[in-house]
Formats: C-alpha cells, structure tokens, sequence
C-alpha cells in the first residue's frame, strides 16, 4: 500500500497507483481529514483502503463505527480502520482533549468499537460499560444493520511495549510505525507482539503485522532528513535512536523543535540514522532496504513518502520488489 494525501487528487493518484501495481492507498491524520481522500479514492475499486492512522482519542467509538462500517460498506469489504493514540501534546494541545491512560484507553475504544459492530452484524443489545465509554442505546433509527462484508479489522498504531502487547492481545493488525528500524523490530517490537498474544491465548496467524517504511528515492534526501527530525524530536520515539546508540539526539531535537528551528534539525540526521530508518537511493536499493525490514515478519507494508512519489518511481519500486 502508498500514501494518498488529499481529497482533490484522490480518484486521479488512485487510478495511477493501481496501475503502477500498489495493492491499496492509505491515509494519515496529517492536514486533511483522515477520511475524506478514502472515500473519494473508493470510487476507483479494486483496491485496499486503510487509515493509517485515524486518531482515535478525540472521536468517540459511535462515530467512528459509523465512519468505518460506510468506509466499508463504499470499499465493498477492503476498508481497514487503522487506529493511533498520538502523543499526549498534539491529543491535549492540539486536539483539547484527554490522553490520561492511553493504553487502557484505546483497549476500551477497540472493546467498544467491537460492541457496536456487534450490535448492527448480530442484533446484539447494545450495552457497553467501560471507564471511559459507555453505549447502551442503538435505536433503529441510528442502526445502519448488518453490513454485507462484515465489519472492518481493526489495526492499531503501535510503538511502546505496553501498547504494542495491547494491541497483539485485542487488535486484528498492529501497524508499526514508519519511525523505526530491522533491529528496533526484532529487538522490542516483535517480543512485545508475542508477550500480548500469549497473554490473550492468541496465535500469530490472529494478527497481521504492516510496517510502514518512509521511502526517500534519488539523491536528495533533505525531505526524508526534515522528517526523521520531526519524529526524533519527539521523547515517544526515543526508544528507537536509543536501542542504535543514538539517544543523546532527542533532546537535541526536542529543543530546536520547540524553537522552530526545523531545518536545522533535518541537518543533524545523518547518513548513518537516515539509512537505518529510511530506504533511500535507487530503485533497488529501496527495495532491498525494504526487505531486510519485512523479511520473516511481514506479508504487506505501507510505503510512507515525505511527499508524492512519482508514479513512474513508485512502479519500478514494485518491480525491484518482485524480482
């Protein structure tokens, strides 16, 4: 799957994304409404559509039932609701809303989500009391019914060990975040991944793992250095410089970030951290990045772009892919 970025554009790169042979188009909570370009690219079929992600504290589980069960309903069974806390400044700065317990707060909201889908797909009386949500009236008035292609999957956004053994115990997915690497991966994620599914009886095969992986193609990586930045600046995604020796670099970030100073932190990512996190260079040598980070552990990723790859690019990333 490959980014889609806003609504005007939408049936256009779509159409050219499946012809450059992408499986599906994704969205992020980024300047556009996470949902508005799915539902326009949905015009197109025979493809995959996921947000990845949806920020989930600021709506509540009815509303975005109702967003995924219609998502579903115009992908004909492709829609995937892909979920993310975000951090606690951007949800209670940005967004003006709680970020207390994020983790039990999120199983709450998939425990819901689950409670209302079960509500419209089997006639279940709706009674969901939990510490955060609590439904107990679906009316027919509000009740979409059961949808032909069953309710959507929920994927999660993880990164911390605690939400990451959540979202193995109660999600269908985990989305793993762009900012990261192969050793980050097997070294954090994935023993996390097994810790949840144990504790929840689960088997691997109840959960798929979609990496996101941030694709830099050419020789001018000013972009992808601007955006490794940002994420490093952020004390959530320390973990990650931390497991590479790279620690001291977050705070570093974290103040220019707060003094506006964004340029010059794409400058302090260097070739070494860039080439960790990032698949960068020619065709192939994206593609090999790409697969030293999925080998073993994934059957599909998201290629994230710090801005629209061209098509032409994107289809040779394919092919390099498949050979």
């Amino acid at each position: 799957m490959t980014a889609l970025f806003g609504p005007t554009d939408a049936i256009e790169r779509a159409h050219a994304l499946r012809e450059a042979g992408a499986s599906g188009v994704f969205t992020f909570e980024g300047p556009h409404d996470v949902f508005a370009p799915l539902t326009v690219a949905s015009t197109v079929g025979g493809l995959d559509l996921m947000t990845n992600v949806a920020i989930a504290f600021p709506r509540n589980p009815v509303q975005l039932a109702h967003e995924a069960n219609d998502m579903q309903l115009l992908a004909q069974g492709r829609f995937t609701l892909g979920l993310g806390t975000q951090v606690r400044a951007q949800i209670e700065k940005r967004y003006g809303t709680d970020f207390d317990k994020p983790v039990a707060r999120m199983k709450e909201m998939v425990g819901a989500l689950r409670a209302i889908f079960a509500a419209w797909n089997d006639g279940e009386r709706l009674d969901f009391r939990g510490e955060y949500y609590r439904h107990t009236l679906m009316t027919p008035t509000f009740n979409p019914g059961p949808n032909p292609f069953g309710p959507p999957p929920i994927y999660l956004g993880a990164l911390g060990p605690l939400l990451t053994r959540a979202t193995a115990e109660v999600a269908d997915g985990l989305l793993v975040m762009p900012f990261g690497s192969r050793r980050f991966l097997d070294e954090v994620t994935m023993p996390n991944v097994r810790k949840g599914l144990a504790a929840a009886g689960r088997d691997a095969a109840d959960l798929a793992i979609v990496p996101e992986i941030i694709v830099s193609v050419g020789e001018d990586h000013t972009a992808a250095r601007r955006l490794l930045g940002f994420y490093g600046s952020t004390p959530a995604y320390r973990p990650v410089l931390d497991v590479h020796g790279w620690g001291d670099l977050q705070p570093e970030l974290n103040t220019l970030s707060k003094q506006g100073r964004w340029e010059e932190m794409g400058k302090l990512i260097d070739d070494d951290i860039l080439h960790t996190i990032a698949a960068c260079g020619s065709f192939a040598e994206v593609a090999a990045h790409i697969r030293g980070r999925v080998d073993g552990v994934a059957e599909q990723i998201c290629l994230y772009q710090p801005g629209p790859i061209a098509v032409e690019s994107l289809a040779s990333i394919v092919d390099a892919l498949g050979s």
